[in-house]
Formats: structure tokens, sequence, C-alpha cells
């Protein structure tokens, strides 16, 4: 039922709620599933690939509050999933959104966001000042959190309150199971293109074996782009595991979560695949681990990085690309032992952004090369991984 003000004007119900650990509560109204969900609350400034941002497993445990105002508006469609084919869940929580979605425009377009939301399980709440929201996370930290919709507009404020005080936050939380595969598969398919769209490789004499830890579906075809098959296997595999499949070369993927808490099973694995010589490559979640394995510490991040628009030097040719981020903890750098070289940093604020071990074939970044959403000046990477592995075998 709609409520009328003073002057006259009929206004729509509130119908959602986000409501912050230190018992701040903003009013919106509500989209997308029913219901309330609890998270850390971050932000992303990418203008493009909602779609993509909202299935990224590495959002597992997470709010995001969307920077950019118009969400929605070309719809989504059946194509830009980052969830793997036998991945659970992408793991969001909800999102937040400056104004209300619209009827999509786009010819690629299948369905309404809001009935996708729905079907997908995840909560939203739109008319927030999501930029002022912005401006609060980067001056006190991304906040622990509960989005709240109720259609009738009735809330227990003080329960969710309790509720968001009492959420423990993502600090030595392991949130890899929920995302993993549950059993392995193959993946032979190529980036997409127009007007084929998605297509396959047939043949290829390189293999590379991908332990998944939230594993997006673009790093795996842009790992087939650049010349390989790929088999992906859970991340509780074992480093026998991963040999006896007889990879040409490793892969660690993105994923959510503490590296450390992940690491305590996945770096005594991590460490044996270093041993053997093997190349191998990391993503986000994957750089911190190998990291991990190689002697350095990791640490939570003020604000995290999540956009598509970070600047990144490559020390090792001294060119600065536009990258996609999306991470909560960052490599120490101070940590990194003598054998280890730091490759990238972030322009925006020094971090850590990529790593290789000087005395063996394994690098991993911080950031995410395969772009989706986002540039893609950050390919050569899939290019020089591919490289390292032609050099291993013919050394060999």
């Amino acid at each position: 039922m709609s409520t009328t003000t003073s002057d006259g004007w009929a206004e729509a119900p509130t119908t959602a709620r986000l409501v912050l650990a230190d018992g701040s509560v903003i009013v919106g109204h509500g989209l997308g599933a029913t219901g309330s969900a609890v998270g850390e609350v971050c932000f992303n400034t990418a203008m493009t690939g909602y779609q993509e941002i909202l299935t990224d497993p590495s959002y597992t445990g997470q709010i995001i509050t969307f920077t950019f105002p118009h969400i929605g508006n070309v719809g989504v469609n059946d194509e830009d999933s980052e969830i793997s084919n036998l991945a659970a869940t992408s793991g969001v929580r909800g999102c937040i959104l400056r104004a209300p979605i619209t009827e999509p425009s786009n010819y690629r377009a299948a369905r309404n966001l809001d009935q996708w939301l729905k079907e997908r399980g995840i909560i939203a709440i739109c008319g927030v000042d999501t930029r002022a929201l912005t401006a609060r996370i980067r001056a006190e930290g991304m906040p622990n959190g509960v989005i709240a919709h109720n259609p009738n507009g009735d809330f227990d404020i003080d329960l969710l309150k309790a509720e968001a005080a009492a959420w423990p936050g993502l600090v030595g939380m392991d949130l890899v199971p929920e995302v993993t595969t549950g059993q392995s598969y193959s993946w032979n398919e190529l980036c997409w293109s127009w007007p084929e769209g998605y297509t396959q490789r047939d043949n290829s004499s390189i293999h590379v074996v991908a332990i998944d830890y939230g594993l997006k579906r673009n790093i795996l075809r842009c790992l087939v782009t650049a010349g390989c098959h790929v088999t992906v296997l859970p991340a509780t595999a074992s480093a026998e595991d991963v040999l006896e499949r007889k990879p040409d070369g490793i892969f660690l993927s993105n994923g959510p979560g503490d590296p450390a808490a992940t690491g305590e099973y996945a770096v005594p694995q991590i460490k044996k695949l270093l041993d053997t010589g093997l190349p191998m490559f990391g993503i986000c979640l994957g750089h911190q681990m190998m990291a991990r394995a190689l002697g350095a510490t990791t640490s939570k991040m003020h604000q995290g990085h999540h956009g598509a628009n970070h600047p990144v030097k490559d020390h090792t040719t001294g060119k600065v690309e536009i990258t996609s981020m999306n991470h909560g903890f960052a490599v120490d750098r101070d940590s990194l032992p003598d054998d280890v070289e730091e490759t990238h940093v972030s322009l925006f604020d020094g971090s850590n952004c990529g790593i290789a071990a000087r005395n063996r074939p394994a690098f991993s970044v911080q950031y995410h090369p395969e772009a989706s959403p986002g540039p893609q000046d950050s390919h050569y990477l899939f290019e020089r991984f591919i490289a390292a592995i032609e050099a291993h075998r013919q050394s060999g």
C-alpha cells in the first residue's frame, strides 16, 4: 500500500533495509529475492558487466554496492554467467543499487535482471545513495551488514542489527567449499567472438590442470584460446590427484574468503606441486595461496579492490595495464622471500599485484587478466603461461 506525503504525492512503501554492524539503517525498495542475508558490504566501480560480477564466485559472502547508477538496463542472458558448469553457486549475498531496474534494452537480453535475481536467490535494494555509501566504505573500511527485503515493509530492526553485529566477517573464513566443483571435468570452450559466440577447440597438445577455488568460466576460455585443453579439479584435490593427470602446466584459480584459511589444506599441496618444477600460474586467491606456499604472508585490505579500471605496472616490461580487480585480501610485499620477485604493483595504492619465483617457472597475479568484465590489456599473461609450458617441455 502506498503512503501519501503532506504535499499530496503518493509514495511506494519502502520494502528493503540495509542494516550495518554499527547499527546504521539504510532504507530502500526491495528487488530480487525476499528474506535477509548477512555479509561484508563492498563496492564495485565497473560500468559494465554486472551479470559477470554477480556470478563471480570470488564475491561469496559479500553484498555488492554498484557505484554505476544504472544496473539492469541491458538485462541478462544465458552466456555471460561466470559460474563454471559444476560449481554449486556464485555465493553473492546481495546487491545495492541506486536506480530501480528497468526493462532491458539489448539484443542479447533474455530476461529482466529482477526476475534473474529472484531465480538465483539474490536480495537487492534500490533507491540507495550508492556513492555516499562507497565514500563511507573508503573512509571506514568494508562493514558487515544485513540486506533484507520484505514486500510488506515489516522488519525487526533490532534483530537485523544483532545479526549484522554478530557476523564474524571474512577473516579466518574458508568459503571455497561453497563454490568449488564437486567433481573433475574437461573444458575446451574458446572465448566469445562475434558472430559465432562460443566455439570449441578440438585438438591441443598442451594439457593444463586447473584447481577450482571458485573458478570463473572466462579464465578457462582464455586458457583454451591461448592453446591448451583443461582438466578442472576440486579445491580439495591432492598433489597426487593433479600429477596423475600428467599435466604440462598447473593453474590455481580465483576464489573467495581468507587465503590463510583455505591455505590450511591447499598450501601443502601447492608446495608439492611447486617442487615438481612444472609451470604454474595463479590468479587472485590462487596468487595469494601461491605466495603463501612460497613463504609470504597475506592480510585483509581496508576497502579492497573491486572494479574494471585499476592501473597496474608490470615491472618486467615497464608497461602499465588497465585491469579488472576483485579482492579483499592482499600479499604482503615485505614478506616476500629472496627467491620471489615482485612483478606487478597497483598504481592506486602500491599494493602487490604479481609475483614470480626466481628459481622455477611459477608466477601469479592479483588481478583478473581474463577481464570479464573489464579491459583486455592483460591477456598476454595466458600467452606467457603457455610459453613457459613450451619452454619446460623443450628443456625436459
